[in-house]
């Protein structure tokens, strides 16, 4: 009796275990390595993962990009009109000088946002571009995390600390999601694994 009552513990045990692993593949995907959480708090809001994929120059991986929205959208001009918070997290893949990474960044934006938007963000452009100085270099394993606050604004985190003062406007946010979003993205196929589409 007491060999079958330990065999049902171990059994019960298992099935715990099971379910345990189970609720944590439910909760991330792994993308090249790097666990992806399903969902993240920005401000007070909940928010989703709308799509997770690799940035990659030539045949070579240099981060993970996740976005995180309210809900889930499939589409640019959805992306940039959603309500809410948002959360555009990079996990590095490789080291990368903070000149060269700052030259990507600004090329991105450069190559996807009109005159008339960049016109408006002159000078948050300015204080992005001048956080990267406080940042030598970037790392494998580092994490930027760019976030939208309804009525605060943008703010950079790097390694889970703050990088640069609040940046006010919408524009600017959504100037810096078309560098990954855009008519000429970083990485087309990225655009479409962060709108859903990949797969």
């Amino acid at each position: 009796m007491k060999i079958v009552a330990r065999l049902k513990r171990a059994g019960a045990c298992a099935c715990v275990l099971s379910a345990l692993f189970l609720a944590q593949g439910a909760f991330a995907v792994d993308v090249a390595g790097v666990k992806i959480e399903e969902t993240a708090k920005v401000g007070n809001q909940d928010l989703k993962l709308n799509g997770a994929g690799i940035r990659y120059k030539v045949i070579f991986k240099v981060y993970t990009a996740a976005l995180y929205l309210s809900d889930k959208k499939t589409t640019v001009p959805d992306v940039l009109a959603a309500p809410g918070a948002r959360r555009i997290e990079l996990v590095m893949l490789r080291d990368v000088s903070s000149e060269d990474f700052s030259r990507a960044f600004m090329s991105g934006i450069q190559n996807n946002v009109d005159k008339a938007d960049k016109s408006k963000i002159v000078n948050q452009l300015l204080k992005f571009g001048e956080l990267f100085a406080s940042i030598p270099e970037l790392k494998k394993g580092d994490v930027m995390t760019t976030d939208w606050i309804p009525g605060v604004g943008t703010q950079i985190h790097f390694n889970g600390k703050p990088v640069s003062e609040t940046l006010p406007d919408l524009v600017f946010y959504n100037a810096l999601l078309k560098i990954w979003l855009g008519e000429r993205p970083a990485d087309s196929k990225l655009k479409q694994s962060l709108l859903g589409q990949a797969g």
